[in-house]
């Protein structure tokens, strides 16, 4: 086996995790633009596109470079997070569903129930001689989207 051993810079890990991400997703494509710094993520529904403008954020600081982050079409929305998440998500094949729950003291709990899939990716890692990262979608949207308050990303069990 001859491989060549490269490294990447750190933003391409964070384009490898959008793209593998919404690598199902038929309405969305990912782009990276390196000189620039710049991911930019085209969305086909306008909704989504929006959501997505809210949810993810609009740069990410990667030590001393600042990686800029652009949905496009841009953001004319302005409801509540779980929904931005519904509609962001909506027909990608990643997400099982999503279920809001009352809970104690009449808290809402919203739950983005991911698929049972195993999605791996390229990486730079050294720690693996593929140079190939094996998560699950619920640890990639915790990465890229972020801690809500009351949104729990959560995986499906699987199916017997």
């Amino acid at each position: 086996m001859d491989k060549k051993l490269t490294l990447s810079a750190p933003w391409v890990l964070l384009f490898h995790e959008l793209e593998a991400f919404f690598a199902e997703d038929k309405e969305v494509r990912v782009i990276l633009d390196a000189d620039s710094f710049t991911i930019k993520l085209y969305v086909s529904d306008e909704e989504k596109a929006d959501a997505l403008t809210q949810l993810l954020p609009p740069e990410k600081q990667i030590g001393n470079i600042k990686v800029t982050i652009t949905v496009i079409p841009p953001n004319k929305l302005g409801v509540d997070k779980f929904t931005l998440f519904q509609k962001a998500f909506k027909g990608n094949p990643a997400v099982n569903y999503t279920r809001s729950i009352n809970s104690l003291y009449n808290n809402t709990m919203n739950f983005i129930v991911f698929k049972n899939k195993v999605v791996q990716y390229f990486t730079d890692d050294l720690g693996d001689i593929n140079h190939v990262r094996s998560t699950l979608y619920q640890d990639i949207a915790k990465e890229l989207f972020g801690e809500h308050e009351g949104i729990f990303y959560c995986t499906d069990t699987p199916e017997s």
